[in-house]
């Protein structure tokens, strides 16, 4: 089986292609070539669809074998490979971020959140070098992210964990996030409140989550441990969720850079439609044959 590996910013996934591929057991063939020890390694699989609503469906595994609703480096990285190994006619349309930058190549994507619309930015060999993802509108009702919590919004909610009093605002972008506020990222034990907080009770289909550190009104750092996959360098839909949380607690304009271990991404909450931009690279990393 033919495969190919992306990466944005670090956050890598194993690619397959089913308008020429059929793969009949997703999760397991997940948890196999996720494997960095004994398979592809990567955060996860992708499969690049057809579908009969948009140019392309995207489904995203996670390297436990779960299926996630959305990727937000994976759909940039899987509209890179569409385009450039099908070159579709409908995607000769402009695609522009209100009051910010036009895009000269436009795709739809079907994904668990629906049909999502992506902006190509092209080098002069007409291959993708940037994409930004209108990511929709940020879900903050807490019976829709979904989080047991009985109250509208969850914003700055405290949450114990390991004896210590975190505050704590939730956001889905098709996803759950939780995301905590801190002044010094150093100091989270990531690998033991990561796991803790993502199967907590609260979250009925577990959570991603995030520590923050607000640098300034227009840029923060971030780290993050996913839903089924762990520690992650890059997480799309995350940088995405904690914009929107600094906006809410009054850290953060609507524009702003998200640092993340793998890079940076620029996040914009516009006001105009109330839905979250996403621009980043995407990159391709390698070719192989899965021996399956």
């Amino acid at each position: 089986m033919e495969f190919v590996k992306m990466q944005g910013l670090g956050n890598d996934y194993v690619y397959i292609d089913c308008f020429q591929q059929t793969v009949e057991d997703p999760s397991r063939l997940a948890v196999r070539m996720s494997d960095r020890h004994f398979g592809v390694g990567s955060d996860g699989l992708i499969l690049v669809c057809p579908s009969e609503t948009a140019d392309v469906k995207m489904r995203m595994f996670n390297a436990d074998g779960s299926e996630a609703q959305m990727c937000g480096n994976g759909i940039r990285c899987l509209a890179k490979y569409f385009y450039e190994t099908y070159r579709p006619h409908t995607a000769d349309h402009e695609f522009s971020v209100p009051g910010q930058q036009t895009f000269p190549a436009m795709l739809h994507v079907e994904t668990g959140r629906g049909i999502l619309t992506v902006g190509l930015e092209l080098d002069e060999e007409d291959n993708v070098s940037r994409v930004c993802v209108n990511m929709g509108q940020p879900i903050l009702k807490a019976s829709e992210i979904p989080a047991a919590i009985d109250a509208e919004e969850v914003v700055g909610l405290p949450l114990r964990v390991c004896g210590q009093e975190w505050s704590m605002t939730c956001v889905s972008m098709g996803n759950p996030h939780a995301v905590f506020f801190c002044e010094d990222l150093d100091a989270i034990d990531l690998p033991v409140l990561g796991p803790l907080i993502e199967h907590h009770e609260l979250f009925p289909q577990r959570v991603n989550v995030h520590f923050v550190k607000s640098e300034n009104p227009t840029e923060f750092t971030m780290r993050t441990w996913e839903r089924g996959s762990g520690i992650t360098l890059a997480c799309g839909t995350g940088a995405c969720a904690c914009a929107v949380a600094g906006v809410l607690t009054g850290r953060c304009q609507r524009i702003v850079r998200a640092h993340l271990p793998g890079g940076a991404l620029d996040i914009n909450w516009c006001e105009t439609d109330n839905c979250v931009y996403m621009t980043g690279p995407a990159v391709e990393v390698f070719r192989g044959i899965w021996p399956e």
